[in-house]
């Protein structure tokens, strides 16, 4: 790798650090610049898993407040992330190249409408949380947390925030609380496949640590002064770069 190349996955990732300390979906940034440098498409996915992984174990505990007192209801949910997240990885191992190629392309499109209508999903789940019939569902979250960590476990764009839609419908409480959830059971998906991925394949570890360290710096800043930066700019980055990479795939 040459320096130009290593700083260009730095500044990716502290662009989806940032994005995702936001809005989520910061891994629809660093996953194209991988490929826009020649990684194999799955190769590419693993090493943007194990890349953003740690910005996401911070992001957990930072919100480790909200778990005061749910700490058991907590850990049966990331029960339900880890054993999806594993599925998810082999899925990724076991079937060949060639279809991921071919299902890639659909889950990017599905995380740019997330992207898209995701204000207008944050505005509903809100109307929804102010009504007082309101409550959890352990059930339908658990089955949440499952299928999504399947979902992250093979792909991960955008699972955060296809996390936080659903969790804002099938949880009580605020918004904040739906997305501390949301961070421990996206980081436990994502722990559980990057050990898979260590374990039984390549990953090109000096492109992951790259990286790594912009998410590190993007999710600091992010937090600071991300909230002074209006939505839609970080909507419209996400968009266009995810745009690219679809259409990477279809000329392919």
């Amino acid at each position: 790798m040459n320096p130009l190349e290593f700083a260009a996955l730095v500044l990716g990732g502290i662009v989806a650090g940032g994005i995702n300390s936001v809005v989520g979906s910061g891994s629809l940034v660093t996953f194209p610049i991988l490929l826009a440098f020649g990684y194999p498409p799955v190769l590419a996915n693993v090493t943007n898993n194990v890349g953003v992984l740690p910005a996401s174990l911070v992001a957990t505990f930072a919100g480790r407040s909200e778990f005061r007192g749910e700490w058991r209801r907590l850990g049966v949910f990331l029960c339900f992330s880890a054993v999806g997240g594993v599925t998810g990885a082999l899925l990724l191992l076991q079937l060949p190249s060639e279809a991921f190629d071919m299902i890639v392309p659909a889950l990017i499109v599905l995380a740019l409408l997330l992207v898209v209508f995701g204000p207008r999903i944050k505005r509903w789940t809100t109307r929804l949380h102010g009504q007082a019939e309101h409550h959890d569902h352990p059930v339908a979250t658990m089955a949440v947390a499952g299928l999504t960590a399947v979902y992250g476990g093979y792909f991960g764009a955008a699972q955060g925030v296809l996390l936080l839609a659903l969790l804002s419908i099938t949880m009580a409480g605020s918004l904040v609380r739906a997305n501390a959830y949301k961070n421990a059971m996206a980081a436990t998906a994502n722990l559980v496949a990057a050990i898979v991925f260590v374990a039984v394949t390549e990953v090109a570890w000096l492109a992951a640590l790259a990286i790594a360290v912009g998410a590190f710096v993007g999710g600091a800043l992010g937090g600071r002064y991300g909230r002074y930066i209006p939505q839609t700019a970080y909507r419209t980055v996400i968009v266009v770069i995810g745009l690219a990479a679809l259409a990477y795939f279809m000329v392919r």
